[in-house]
């Protein structure tokens, strides 16, 4: 009884355990409703906002002031709050981002360090910590009647209690006055910062994360005030600013927003070539690099006041130097209204600024407007500042040439990529507003993708670092204790390039390629831009648009990608090839008994032919007898009588198929690396044709593991491929192959210091650069 008991318990284990395991190989195409958010009034199935859909507003009119001699800004503000909430407000969160370089910043504790042998300035500063005073030094908080406001610091945010509670459809108004020390960007890093030209004693300030801005407040979240360490980028509330930018007299600024005196700023001279570059094809110099060079030496005395307006923005950023030279052309934006292009440079960086930024900026306004929406701002900026970081209508790039003007193809690529991604990013998440701190992919991954798109069309077999699928296979076939799922939170991602740019911009081009196509990709993807322009949208609201608007399951793909860290290698396990038997004794009889006579053949028989001179049967012939000379493969009278009526009771349908001499290949795949995707193959035939095959993801909804499929034609098979355009990111081409093909590994010959400069412009005596 006992053992009968344990057979029991033991084969209902095994039953459970082996449903278990049946029930995780069809886990792939599970639909992914438990792990979005549930749609409401706010946010709809479809991925649509909701018919009650809310977001707050904030208006700033800010006064700042640029110390050039100490390197210090100075501001004060007015914040208009709007409560576009069903909720009552007790209190309001700020973000105060210059905390991230207080003396006592959580940013300097966590951040893991090593000493080794050689170590730089900058790399003992950012260890150390200290010795820079930074943060914002918050002087007063008080309401619209100058009566103070109490309110709280916790690190990089700070909270400010109301009076009474802000009732829902309420607004009201408040100001914050502070100040902070710029740090030098190049010496400690950061998004901003000033940076040094020892050789003329001139500072250029990029002006970033400046001033006390408003959390989001949202359906889905609440408030957003998980706090700034360094990596993860912001959430913001949108709203209308006056900006009112005082510096030394003879900088100029470069902004967010429209100049509102340009009478007070610019010489009549500069007006008039902004008139000119309005409707010019090509960039119109404002400021000149002579020009430039005359201020870095001359550095007037005095200040002015340049003051921008933006409508509609979630943030506000400058820049400031006398060095700028400045350039700009007018861009007429399919569907929508012509903007400006614009960029603003030190003579560092040219003549690769002068040739293409302003060009690159245009270009990218066109391109991203076709897979967007038409760009609604009025202008789009470029500012060289060793580095790169974007800002509504405003960004920061690198990309500067060598001392005597050359320059390498990987600096030239370098610039034109970034300048296309922060212009970019005007699109995703300046307008397309996700929350970054949060899902940082929702903006760097989307703005990859579609600055992999625009660098496409700027020029063929432009060298793309991100996008095109098998670049992304050396991350993805790598050691998962180093690798995090793209839904990841910014502060927590490894290999942060790889996992929020990379590996979701190679998502979206295979999806566009390789799954959906084209045409329903673009038109998904352009109704999810449209749809949440000038919103707050989440992971759940882009994936349900992308499915909503184009009726394919995506389902097991954002899963797949976005969920995990499983990667795709997808194998040839077996291929076997059968015919039809036609039954046609003419035709199958020679097959059958030159098969046969392969199979009998063995090694001794064929030894034997002249290791033994003569057999018995061969010396006594008397002892051979019917079946000696009887043949089973010989078309006998009887074999086609048979044969004529066999064919005589087949239909037409089955003539024609016993006809066509179909060969059929029934392939076996295996899924190794666990990622569901296509199966793209391609035969090659005996006549050296070729024909290209694809099956859908869903070939493997039953079992994530294996797959077989018999593929037919009327050509015999030489070989088959999986994969042959690498456009599924397979980590191993090994296995992709029938009949098995080594794919050699390569080794480089190397000898130490002979490899050559990598910038072949210095070395060609032609290919001098110009400053």
């Amino acid at each position: 009884m006992k053992r009968l008991l344990f057979g029991l318990v033991f084969l209902a284990a095994s039953a459970s355990a082996f449903a278990q395991h049946a029930f995780e190989k069809t886990r792939k195409f599970e639909q992914l409703d438990y792990m979005l958010r549930s749609p409401n009034v706010y946010r709809t199935a479809s991925g649509a906002p909701g018919h009650e859909y809310w977001q707050q507003k904030a208006d700033y009119v800010i006064d700042v002031t640029l110390d050039d001699d100490n390197q210090r800004i100075t501001g004060s503000e007015t914040i208009t709050y709007y409560n576009n909430s069903p909720d009552p407000l007790q209190y309001l969160w700020l973000q105060l981002d210059q905390n991230m370089r207080a003396e006592d910043s959580d940013t300097y504790k966590i951040d893991n360090n090593s000493i080794n042998e050689r170590m730089t300035k900058g790399s003992l500063v950012r260890m150390l910590g200290y010795g820079f005073d930074g943060g914002h030094k918050i002087q007063a908080v008080k309401d619209a009647n100058g009566k103070d406001l109490p309110y709280t610091i916790n690190k990089t945010m700070m909270r400010i209690d109301l009076p009474q509670p802000l009732k829902s459809g309420e607004s009201m108004a408040f100001s914050v006055d502070w100040y902070y020390n710029i740090n030098d960007r190049n010496l400690m890093g950061g998004r901003g910062g000033f940076e040094y030209f020892e050789e003329d004693g001139n500072y250029l300030y990029t002006i970033t994360q400046w001033f006390p801005r408003m959390a989001v407040y949202s359906d889905f979240e609440g408030w957003q005030h998980k706090q700034f360490l360094g990596r993860g980028e912001f959430a913001l509330t949108f709203g209308d600013y006056t900006v009112n930018i005082t510096v030394p007299s003879d900088h100029i600024v470069a902004s967010t927003g429209t100049l509102q005196n340009p009478e007070d700023v610019l010489t009549a001279e500069q007006r008039q070539r902004l008139d000119r570059a309005w409707n010019s094809d090509k960039p119109v110099m404002i400021v000149n690099q002579s020009e430039a060079t005359s201020s870095e030496k001359r550095k007037a005395k005095g200040t002015k006041t340049w003051t921008y307006k933006a409508e509609n923005v979630r943030d506000f950023a400058f820049g400031s130097s006398r060095k700028y030279i400045w350039d700009a052309m007018g861009v007429d934006i399919e569907g929508g209204e012509k903007v400006w292009a614009m960029s603003y440079y030190p003579k560092e960086a040219n003549p690769l600024y002068e040739t293409y930024s302003t060009e690159v900026v245009a270009h990218t306004l066109k391109v991203y407007s076709k897979y967007t929406i038409p760009y609604p701002y009025p202008k789009a900026i470029s500012v060289e500042a060793s580095n790169g970081m974007e800002y509504p209508m405003i960004c920061f790039n690198y990309g500067r040439p060598e001392k005597d003007g050359t320059y390498s193809a990987r600096i030239k690529y370098g610039m034109i990529g970034v300048i296309i991604h922060e212009v970019g990013h005007n699109f995703f998440p300046m307008i397309i507003n996700s929350d970054e701190r949060q899902w940082t992919w929702m903006d760097e991954g989307l703005n990859t993708f579609v600055q992999f798109l625009t660098e496409q069309e700027w020029e063929r077999n432009y060298p793309s670092r991100r996008g095109p699928a098998r670049n992304m296979v050396p991350y993805m076939k790598g050691d998962k204790s180093f690798i995090r799922p793209i839904m990841t939170n910014s502060e927590n991602i490894i290999q942060f390039g790889n996992n929020a740019y990379g590996k979701p911009a190679t998502a979206l081009n295979i999806l566009r390629e390789t799954v959906m196509g084209r045409e329903l990709f673009d038109h998904a993807f352009k109704t999810y831009s449209e749809r949440w322009a000038f919103k707050h949208p989440t992971p759940s609201d882009f994936f349900r648009t992308m499915e909503d608007a184009s009726a394919v399951d995506l389902d097991w793909f954002w899963k797949g990608w976005f969920y995990t860290t499983d990667h795709v290698d997808i194998a040839v396990n077996d291929v076997n090839w059968y015919r039809i038997d036609t039954k046609n004794p003419e035709v199958e009889n020679p097959r059958r008994k030159k098969e046969a006579e392969a199979r009998s053949t063995h090694i001794s028989e064929t030894r034997n032919k002249t290791a033994v001179a003569q057999t018995v049967t061969e010396a006594k012939p008397g002892l051979n007898d019917f079946y000696n000379s009887y043949d089973p493969y010989e078309v006998t009278s009887a074999a086609k009588r048979r044969y004529k009526t066999f064919v005589a009771s087949l239909d037409d349908k089955e003539k024609e198929i016993l006809d066509a001499g179909y060969n059929f290949y029934e392939v076996d795949f295996e899924n190794v690396g666990g990622l569901v995707m296509p199966i793209i193959v391609e035969f090659t035939f005996t006549d050296g044709s070729q024909e290209v095959v694809k099956l859908p993801a869903e070939i493997w909804r039953r079992n994530g593991e294996t797959a077989s499929k018999v593929f037919i034609f009327e050509k015999e098979v030489q070989s088959l491929r999986l994969d042959p355009y690498a456009e599924t990111a397979d980590t191993d081409e090994s296995n992709n192959f029938w009949p098995e093909q080594n794919v050699p590994s390569r080794f480089e010959l190397f000898k130490r210091n002979s490899r050559p400069s990598s910038n072949p412009m210095q070395r060609s005596a032609s290919g001098s650069g110009r400053r």
